[in-house]
């Protein structure tokens, strides 16, 4: 082989090297998991040279627009009934569904000692004006916080003082600018490191709740892609599953 033919056979491999890593994978991702699947992508994006998009909402909203035809490879959802629910229509590839978090339900306040960590007195006292959660129509998140609230017996009473974000990620920011004193969130967006990052709160023990299993689906869009399955496959390592406890999720 002459010098010349070894230099194109080198460039072809780098070539085809190059076209199999660096694949672009379109992920949903419910809005609970926006800051562990940042780091998350990050780190399968630097050790694999493949492009991880990310897209955050409810998971309502994505099942409504996976249903339509959005063009995305893999869904996190927040919940098991929507990734199953797409599996049985033939819109993600069957038997590949796994539950990838499970996530906690806390009462927040950005306020320091605002919120008793040991109870949910607070919901009683009336000292405050707004009480922030997501619907629960569309959010898990939402529907966790109203078994709560009914399940403590004190619905009726702050009723009326109920402002509902679209999801989880707007319960949140009502909360965190002030335009609601206390709220409903998911645990990994107040919690860093194994701690609370700010304010003050009342972890909602998970027996006032159904549990919250957060699927992933390979969706049929994405039959092919390898870079796709490779994510997946990622968010079972030991790696991702540091980085999801972290935020205070289980598995």
């Amino acid at each position: 082989m002459t010098t010349l033919q070894k230099l194109f056979t080198a460039l072809f491999c780098l070539f085809a090297i190059s076209s199999v890593q660096a694949q672009t994978v379109m992920v949903a991702v419910a809005a609970n998991f926006t800051e562990p699947m940042q780091e998350i992508a990050a780190a399968f994006d630097k050790e694999t040279g493949n492009n991880t998009v990310l897209s955050f909402a409810s998971s309502g909203k994505f099942f409504a627009q996976i249903k339509n035809g959005a063009p995305f490879d893999v869904f996190l959802s927040a919940d098991t009934a929507k990734p199953l629910a797409l599996e049985q229509d033939g819109l993600s590839i069957k038997d590949n569904r796994f539950t990838y978090a499970q996530g906690a339900l806390i009462l927040w306040s950005p306020k320091a000692d605002f919120v008793d960590s040991q109870s949910p007195d607070v919901l009683k006292t009336g000292q405050f004006k707004h009480l922030s959660l997501a619907n629960p129509k569309l959010a898990p998140y939402g529907l966790a916080a109203v078994e709560t609230l009914n399940n403590l017996g004190v619905y009726d009473d702050v009723a009326n003082k109920i402002v509902m974000g679209e999801n989880i990620a707007q319960a949140y920011q009502f909360v965190a600018t002030h335009n609601a004193q206390v709220g409903f969130v998911a645990l990994s967006q107040v919690m860093k490191q194994g701690k609370l990052s700010s304010g003050s709160g009342w972890i909602v023990p998970k027996d006032l709740y159904s549990p919250i299993r957060q699927d992933a689906v390979l969706l049929k869009k994405a039959e092919h892609n390898d870079a796709a399955k490779a994510l997946l496959d990622y968010l079972k390592s030991d790696k991702a599953l540091a980085i999801i406890e972290s935020y205070g999720y289980s598995h």
